[in-house]
């Protein structure tokens, strides 16, 4: 396979190359791509070095899968050119995600909605792709109703400048703000803009995208976002309301059998997910599950994975795997 990741310097363009070399994906051509200040610097994949390169030089090398990372603007214009040369192009943005002929696709969860003729596939939200992997089960064997998010956010999923704000006021130090206030020992109920509804772009991607991916427009879902002064990774705690009746023990089975998930629930020895244990896994961790006694066929969760793997680069890696193994890239 030939593969370019635009975005390599970034954030998440550096899970990805460790994600990458994780993987079992046959890569004979490992194509790097960032802003234009970077070109000609030299990368390191597997132990060896490539040079990043420009968009057009990556376009005239056609790869057959190109792994987008570098903000949505980026996605908007240059994934159709890669796409219109054959490569197939996974977005990790939120430019593509809700266009009604683009696939949203959590591996685990809907890969065969992606067909021949889908070239520009996009990668979901972070908080979406955790929260689904827990519920979609759940979905599958009970029907969902209502679901009432709230998230608790890592710095990471804003970027290297909100993780150098945190370092710097952890050691009282100046430096630029990537929020427009301080997040060490603060929370900020604020991820990305508000929209004129009064909810966030963040709060609106988790409904829409849960819609989109489980097809099912008719699941209620509303949610609030917070930034917290974690680095590991995102943590939710999701109450749910089921379609039909179903016990805790029903719903911890569903839970446990979906692959890429991982229960962690005895809190009487202490034992739930948290963002310290998750960091660095691919997995997505399920825990404090638990009857909600004020709703019938209702219970709360709390879901815990690193979003710059699971939720950005891990799942992105998984689509590309399912395009070689499904025969659409070969």
């Amino acid at each position: 396979m030939k593969l370019a990741l635009i975005g390599a310097t970034g954030l998440v363009g550096g899970e990805m190359i460790k994600v990458l070399s994780e993987s079992k994906l046959n890569i004979t051509s490992f194509i790097p791509v960032a802003s234009a200040k970077s070109i000609g610097k030299e990368i390191y994949y597997k132990d060896k070095a490539y040079k990043i390169v420009s968009m057009d030089d990556a376009i005239a090398a056609r790869p057959d899968v190109a792994i987008f990372s570098a903000g949505g603007a980026t996605s908007l214009a240059y994934a159709p050119r890669f796409a219109e040369v054959g490569c197939r192009v996974i977005d990790n943005s939120s430019a593509w995600r809700m266009h009604e002929n683009v696939p949203l696709v959590v591996p685990e969860i809907n890969a065969s909605v992606i067909s021949d003729s889908d070239f520009i596939i996009a990668n979901p939200n972070c908080s979406t792709i955790q929260m689904l992997m827990v519920l979609s089960p759940l979905e599958k064997a009970f029907g969902i109703d209502r679901v009432v998010v709230s998230t608790y956010q890592s710095v990471t999923g804003t970027g290297v400048k909100a993780v150098q704000q945190l370092e710097n006021e952890e050691h009282a130090l100046m430096g630029e703000m990537a929020y427009h206030y301080p997040i060490y020992r603060n929370c900020i109920p604020q991820c990305d803009a508000f929209l004129e509804n009064g909810y966030t772009k963040e709060e609106m991607k988790l409904i829409n995208e849960t819609h989109k991916i489980l097809n099912n427009p008719s699941i209620r879902v509303t949610a609030t976002a917070v930034r917290v002064p974690v680095v590991g990774g995102h943590a939710e705690s999701v109450n749910v309301k089921l379609r039909k009746a179903a016990t805790l023990e029903q719903v911890r089975a569903a839970i446990e059998a979906m692959p890429g998930v991982i229960l962690k629930d005895n809190p009487s020895n202490f034992e739930y997910p948290m963002p310290l244990n998750a960091k660095g896994r691919n997995e997505v961790f399920a825990g404090r599950i638990r009857e909600d006694f004020s709703e019938e066929n209702a219970f709360n969760l709390w879901i815990v994975a690193d979003n710059l793997r699971k939720g950005a680069a891990t799942n992105a890696v998984q689509i590309a795997e399912y395009l070689f193994q499904s025969g659409l890239v070969k």
